[in-house]
């Protein structure tokens, strides 16, 4: 009796530790991944961004990267910094009968351009840089602080998450400034068949000076936004200064208009410079999650912002992940009843042969609610697996 209770602890015991979630590799031979995506409802393939300019494709029953790219733009991209490159994609959300997807890019000159292209929806395997269409082409005034996430809304408009020029604190004032499209969440509607189109439902269409494009503000670099795929609620992870990292939340169909405080407050805070910072005001929307500046398990340098789980894992559903670039830690939360709730560190967890992710660039979710991470340095794509 006592063997066979033994015999069965240990086998619970094994069920439990096989069960806890973990990451597994599955591409690898990848250049500095910043980015994957899929159209809505795709179950086969998995569009990779490679920050020089490259587009890979990696078969999801295989888990073989094809030998063919689907796009290469490289040559329209020169990098003179970190944070320049191919930064974002988003397919339309009817790709299955226009064939559109849409790029975020710094060009050769460092400024960032939003392009349409169009392929055969019927032969998802390549597209022509031919039909590059410009949509927005927007002047940096340096070389960081891009943004460079892009996605399609619940209300299939497309918005675009842009930086505030760059530099330190913002010189120029852009976030603040709404004759600025630096600094801002933009959202624009492109189903037409050329160009785009203002929403009229945008909250500064009607605002003497302003950008129409603008939908909410006061942002200094958002490094990854994200719908929660049941809920529609929307996060911003916003890269910090010199002492705090951050998260905007907005429930689903809020957030029109909302000033997220930067140059004013970085995080929760009043910038530290005294002639920048300010107090608290009703007109700043506040971050929900926030965390220092540091090496300790719960701090960081530079967000990376990831998307809530809605996969197969029952005890994950809800969480949203996220991470720090240079203190390689792995994190998540639960939202409820507006405020952050079982938070979690998943970095010990998460390693691989007893080592930590090192550089995690970015997150992605496949239309399935799967999460996967990239390690830029070591070129590789890993998923949150049982």
């Amino acid at each position: 009796m006592n063997t066979f209770l033994n015999i069965t602890g240990l086998s619970l015991m094994l069920q439990c530790a096989y069960a806890a979630p973990h990451l597994k590799e599955v591409t690898s031979g990848l250049k500095e991944p910043l980015w994957a995506t899929a159209p809505k409802d795709s179950s086969r393939y998995f569009y990779i961004l490679e920050k020089a300019g490259v587009i890979k494709i990696q078969d999801r029953r295989t888990g073989q990267v094809l030998p063919k790219a689907f796009l290469d733009i490289s040559s329209k991209i020169k990098i003179r910094m970190n944070e320049q490159g191919l930064l974002g994609m988003a397919f339309c959300p009817n790709f299955s009968t226009t064939g559109r997807f849409y790029l975020n890019y710094t060009d050769l000159s460092g400024n960032t351009q939003i392009a349409r292209y169009t392929c055969n929806p019927k032969l998802p395997l390549a597209a022509d840089s031919g039909t590059e269409e410009i949509l927005l082409s927007i002047k940096q005034d340096s070389r960081n602080h891009n943004g460079g996430w892009i996605g399609f809304g619940p209300d299939n408009l497309l918005y675009i998450g842009m930086g505030d020029g760059g530099s330190a604190n913002d010189p120029k004032r852009r976030a603040q400034d709404l004759s600025q499209l630096l600094g801002k969440l933009l959202r624009i509607d492109v189903s037409g068949e050329k160009g785009y189109s203002i929403p009229k439902s945008n909250p500064f269409i009607s605002t003497k000076g302003a950008h129409a494009e603008i939908y909410a503000y006061g942002l200094r670099n958002p490094w990854r936004c994200a719908w929660d795929q049941k809920t529609k609620d929307f996060y911003i992870a916003d890269v910090g200064q010199n002492k705090i990292e951050e998260i905007n939340f907005q429930p689903a169909g809020k957030g029109k208009g909302a000033n997220y405080g930067w140059r004013k407050r970085e995080g929760n805070t009043a910038n530290p410079r005294n002639d920048i910072g300010g107090p608290n005001h009703p007109s700043y929307t506040e971050p929900v999650y926030t965390y220092k500046h540091g090496i300790a398990p719960t701090e960081g340098l530079s967000i990376t912002g990831g998307f809530v789980y809605r996969g197969k894992i029952k005890a994950l559903q809800g969480h949203y992940f996220f991470a720090d670039w240079v203190n390689p830690r792995i994190w998540s939360f639960k939202m409820q009843n507006g405020k952050p709730s079982q938070f979690k560190d998943w970095t010990d967890s998460f390693k691989l042969k007893e080592k930590r992710l090192f550089k995690i660039s970015s997150f992605a979710q496949d239309p399935q609610g799967e999460i996967y991470l990239f390690d830029h340095k070591a070129g590789k794509m890993f998923q949150i697996t049982e």
